[in-house]
């Protein structure tokens, strides 16, 4: 299919069939159905207020986030465990919905970057090569010496840097490039997630990372889609698979830029997050939800702001026993 470059309006215009309960059905791509490439058809069959499952206009196979959706497991506490990754920048063009592409900034190729994990007090050692064709940085959410803050020390085209200071505190943070103009580096995908464990272990869970963004295919300065993980509709496509009574815990970041809040909403149950219900994220800003499922079946998950559902900020759990 041809690059698609759409206009927040017109997609808009295209996609509201996607929210409308009397409506909502089977959906097919269509280059001839209008500037998002949606065309509506069965849904007098079917009348269902959502889509979900093969039918959705998404990106990729059943396992091509899970890298990102499935964090590293927890280490228990080691004093002097030194823990390494590395990331390289890169210039990627994205398949963000079907035949949409986006002119990409990444770590490692990918929309959100890998998530990095440690347990407070180890070593953490990133070692960042700059692969891209401009000059980047990361900066990382918590404490470290100044010379690791990833503000003065550009990296340009071609050089590299390693990243040393010892993790901490625990929680859930971020890293992200601090290269100007900031905006335009976070919106093009420079950031992730960065989880640090706390010395005594969290009990057992289901881990789950969700990295809220936005995409502006146009230029204008308003997103076009709206995704976690990186694919508009992708959850919707494929739910994620989890088991009833079992506590599930979320990673949960927004690094949506030219909006400023997103949100996470869950239905037929609750998280413990204060306040429930919703939860109102500024970008950079980021918590830890867990949920213990009372009942099996698909429930949907989205962001509040409709319009942002609309775009590609939804998806389903598919909750077994």
């Amino acid at each position: 299919m041809p690059k698609s470059r759409l206009t927040r309006r017109r997609l808009l215009a295209a996609a509201a069939p996607l929210a409308a309960a009397p409506l909502v059905g089977r959906f097919a791509l269509d280059e001839g159905a209008g500037a998002a490439g949606v065309r509506h058809a069965g849904h007098a069959a079917s009348g269902h207020a959502a889509m979900i499952g093969e039918t959705v206009p998404a990106v990729g196979g059943p396992h091509d986030l899970d890298e990102l959706l499935y964090p590293p497991p927890a280490l228990p506490y080691q004093p002097g465990r030194v823990r390494e990754y590395r990331l390289v920048a890169r210039d990627v063009e994205l398949e963000i919905a079907p035949g949409v592409f986006f002119p990409a900034w990444t770590y490692n190729g990918t929309v959100p970057g890998p998530v990095i994990r440690a347990t407070e007090d180890d070593l953490l050692r990133v070692r960042f090569l700059n692969a891209g064709s401009h000059p980047h940085t990361i900066h990382f959410h918590g404490i470290h010496p100044a010379g690791m803050d990833g503000v003065f020390e550009i990296v340009g085209p071609g050089e590299e840097l390693t990243y040393e200071f010892p993790a901490k505190p625990y929680g859930m943070h971020l890293y992200h490039c601090h290269a100007t103009p900031l905006k335009k580096h976070i919106h093009k995908g420079l950031y992730g997630a960065f989880i640090i464990d706390p010395p005594e272990p969290r009990p057992p869970a289901q881990e789950l990372v969700m990295v809220m963004n936005g995409y502006d295919t146009d230029g204008d300065g308003s997103n076009n889609f709206y995704t976690v993980n990186g694919r508009s509709f992708y959850y919707a496509k494929h739910p994620i698979r989890v088991s009833r009574s079992q506590t599930v815990r979320i990673y949960l970041a927004n690094l949506t830029e030219f909006d400023l809040v997103n949100s996470f909403h869950l239905h037929a149950d609750f998280f413990r997050y204060y306040p429930t219900g919703s939860v109102m994220q500024c970008q950079g800003q980021r918590g830890i939800l867990e949920i213990e499922f009372s009942n099996t079946g698909t429930f949907m998950f989205h962001a509040h702001q409709s319009e942002f559902a609309e775009l590609g900020w939804m998806g389903y759990f598919n909750v077994v026993d």
